[in-house]
């Protein structure tokens, strides 16, 4: 099994997002998605990267421009960085991946095209009405479930969940319950550990 933790308002979500799923089912692992907010890890256990983003070192800045574009061209994904608005506040479209549940990889990924691909403002309702139209999602239905309360607080107790398992970014990854992995850069490792899972259980 595989536990995504994920926000998509991160481009190396994206990635994470889009290649796991083929690793995924080649390797017969369930995936298991689990929507964060991952400004409420940063302001709880990872405030530096708000000092990353106010005084950037160039040449790392730099070096990372061309990794995410090297990344994306890998994936075959259109990932513009930074979009013009950034970073966004995703709240509403990650109450929609709770709400949709076992529904939410669609319009996830739509999001993430959206946002990423479109460089559109996933944070106005207009942007989320138009995700809705695209995959067959009743919007009117869409707006009233993520504003219910425990949509709102299934999101929370994703995001205290994986900091308390020890996370403090996105995506992050676990095999079974307490392997876990950060970023997209690691899907080899999550390889290598789900198929030392396959092969123990055999």
């Amino acid at each position: 099994m595989i536990e995504f933790f994920f926000d998509c308002s991160s481009p190396w979500t994206y990635l994470a997002f889009h290649n796991i799923q083929p690793l995924a089912k080649e390797l017969g692992a369930e995936i298991i998605w689990r929507p964060i907010l991952v400004g409420g890890i940063f302001n709880t256990v990872n405030p530096s990267v708000y000092a990353q983003r106010e005084k950037p070192v160039p040449l790392k800045a730099r070096y990372m421009k061309k990794d995410l574009e090297d990344w994306a061209r890998s994936a075959g994904l259109a990932i513009k960085m930074p979009p013009t608005v950034f970073p966004v506040n995703s709240v509403k479209a990650m109450r929609g991946c709770i709400w949709l549940g076992q529904d939410m990889v669609p319009f996830a990924t739509a999001v993430f095209e959206t946002y990423w691909g479109a460089d559109k403002d996933i944070s106005q309702d207009a942007v989320l009405a138009e995700i809705c139209k695209k995959i067959g999602i009743d919007e009117q239905r869409f707006f009233a479930g993520i504003s219910e309360q425990s949509i709102k607080d299934q999101l929370k107790a994703n995001t205290e969940e994986v900091v308390a398992r020890g996370g403090f970014g996105s995506p992050t990854i676990f095999v079974g319950k307490t392997d876990m992995y950060f970023g997209n850069d690691r899907l080899p490792l999550i390889r290598e550990a789900l198929e030392r899972r396959k092969a123990s259980a055999a």
